[in-house]
């Protein structure tokens, strides 16, 4: 990871970054067309589809949520650098990456420190070709192998210690071939133990049946889940 500091902001570039500190520049960028367009995040803060001379990326501001979120919307109380959340979610994506595991690759990630407060931002590259799992499966039903696949690929991730602290239905991605993990914040690596990954699992399940209750023509149901299990217990 590269450093780059002034006196109120930093810049951190991933291994072979291309980024600069104007790629968070959201008002400068939509009036120079480079903002593609948002993700659906479902009333929620979206994230900004990027294209900067060809190279094609997402850039995600950090919010604050519940509600904390309503009264302060993005300012986070300063941690020093190495423990905001931009510097360890880009941190974490280094290592994942390394493990060869399928994430979208980290860029870069900005941190502005105001006084005893701060902002931050991520870019990470665009997964070209892929959807979340919900408007997947407004389309059509996965077969069961597909959920067979996706219980494997998460216990991949969980034999690797890998924690997800948002782990749901939107947070999965995929294309024609595989699935992927993305939105890491408040991520990081423990020490594998069936409490906090049975945790984890029961939170995507909340998020599966909570979809099924809002997003009219989701084709999923409880078998779907059992065949995701008997993927991870494999």
């Amino acid at each position: 990871m590269q450093l780059i500091q002034n006196h109120h902001s930093s810049l951190l570039l991933a291994d072979g970054s291309p980024a600069d500190a104007s790629w968070f520049d959201r008002q400068a960028l939509e009036a120079a067309g480079r903002v593609e367009g948002h993700s659906d995040a479902s009333g929620r803060n979206p994230a900004w589809f990027l294209n900067v001379d060809g190279f094609r990326c997402v850039l995600r501001h950090y919010y604050r949520g519940g509600l904390p979120g309503k009264l302060i919307k993005d300012l986070y109380l300063w941690p020093g650098l190495e423990q905001t959340r931009a510097y360890r979610e880009l941190a974490l994506l280094e290592q994942l990456v390394a493990l060869e595991l399928p994430v979208s690759r980290p860029v870069a990630a900005q941190v502005v420190r105001i006084g005893p407060v701060y902002r931050a931002d991520l870019i990470t590259e665009r997964l070209e070709g892929c959807q979340d799992l919900v408007k997947r499966l407004v389309k059509g039903p996965l077969p069961e192998e597909k959920w067979r696949q996706l219980g494997a690929l998460l216990a991949r991730f969980h034999r690797a210690g890998v924690y997800h602290a948002d782990l749901n239905a939107r947070n999965i991605l995929m294309d024609d071939e595989q699935f992927y993990l993305i939105d890491f914040d408040r991520g990081e690596i423990r020490t594998p133990d069936s409490g906090w990954q049975q945790g984890n699992l029961q939170r995507l399940l909340r998020s599966f049946r909570k979809e099924l209750g809002r997003v009219e023509g989701l084709h999923w149901q409880e078998s779907h889940w059992q065949a995701l299990l008997a993927g991870y217990n494999a």
